[in-house]
């Protein structure tokens, strides 16, 4: 798939993290390389899952990328000559061919990232994530400009998310503020969330478009941006769809942001299956 779908990045992701994982996986025969990868795809309880559930994205990413490429140099249990997919293997290839490329995206990073055994079965654990990038210089900072909002607290989040400047974002926060990423549960207080850009946000790259400002109870304002994003996984050719709903209180300080991937439910519930 990473040939004919979306070419990854590779050096995208530090990999000296899974160095240890992926020499571990390449001593082993054919069959036991076979089963360590059914393992990830079923969430199974081994020591291999667990660790792989402590790395950020980009490493799991990373990961995949190297098992990939030693399946074809016949180093990682190669596919047999002449090896035909089931029908709904497929099917759901066929479906994923068909998407755009930022909905490729989604589905391939989100396969990725759900793999291995469940954090929230680990207890506390101390996420393994690469080296925390620095921020941008200011001279090669630039500004984003969105059709139909103005508010200052949105364009310095969008701005300051792309100059890995997380340090001075967090600062557009209230002290109960919190975010929620796709698919996720709300991350919630400045540490906490501070510590989401710190490990799963360096290097993106967002592309806001157009956007609505509305009146909300209490003082609140609503604020609803589209846009796409782009990863340094798969380059600056192919963007995620996404949308950003950021209600901010009487102080203009943000007090929640729901980040959304904008791709089908048809398409995705058609790859679940």
């Amino acid at each position: 798939m990473g040939k004919t779908i979306t070419v990854a990045a590779p050096g995208a992701a530090n990999m000296q993290f899974a160095e240890p994982t992926l020499d571990q996986i390449k001593e082993m025969n054919f069959q036991e390389q076979s089963q360590v990868m059914c393992d990830l795809a079923n969430h199974a309880d081994t020591p291999i899952c667990r660790t792989y559930a402590t790395w950020t994205a980009n490493i799991k990413l990373g990961f995949w990328y190297r098992l990939g490429e030693w399946m074809e140099q016949g180093i990682v249990a190669p596919i047999p000559e002449g090896y035909q997919l089931s029908a709904n293997a497929k099917a759901v290839l066929t479906t994923l061919q068909g998407l755009d490329s930022g909905q490729q995206i989604t589905v391939l990073r989100n396969t990725v990232v759900d793999m291995g055994f469940d954090t929230g079965k680990l207890g506390s654990i101390d996420r393994v994530s690469e080296p925390v990038t620095p921020p941008t210089e200011m001279s090669k900072r630039t500004k984003v400009a969105i059709e139909g909002v103005s508010n200052p607290a949105v364009l310095s989040y969008m701005n300051l998310l792309n100059a890995n400047d997380f340090d001075e974002l967090i600062k557009l926060f209230s002290e109960d503020g919190a975010l929620q990423p796709p698919f996720k549960k709300p991350i919630v207080g400045k540490d906490a969330v501070l510590r989401f850009f710190k490990e799963e946000c360096p290097n993106l790259k967002l592309a806001p478009e157009r956007g609505v400002e509305e009146p909300a109870e209490d003082g609140y304002t609503q604020i609803k941006v589209t846009g796409k994003v782009q990863t340094p996984w798969f380059g600056a050719g192919v963007g995620m769809n996404m949308s950003w709903r950021f209600l901010l209180n009487s102080e203009n300080k943000i007090f929640f942001v729901a980040i959304d991937l904008l791709a089908s439910p048809k398409e995705l519930l058609n790859l679940a299956r």
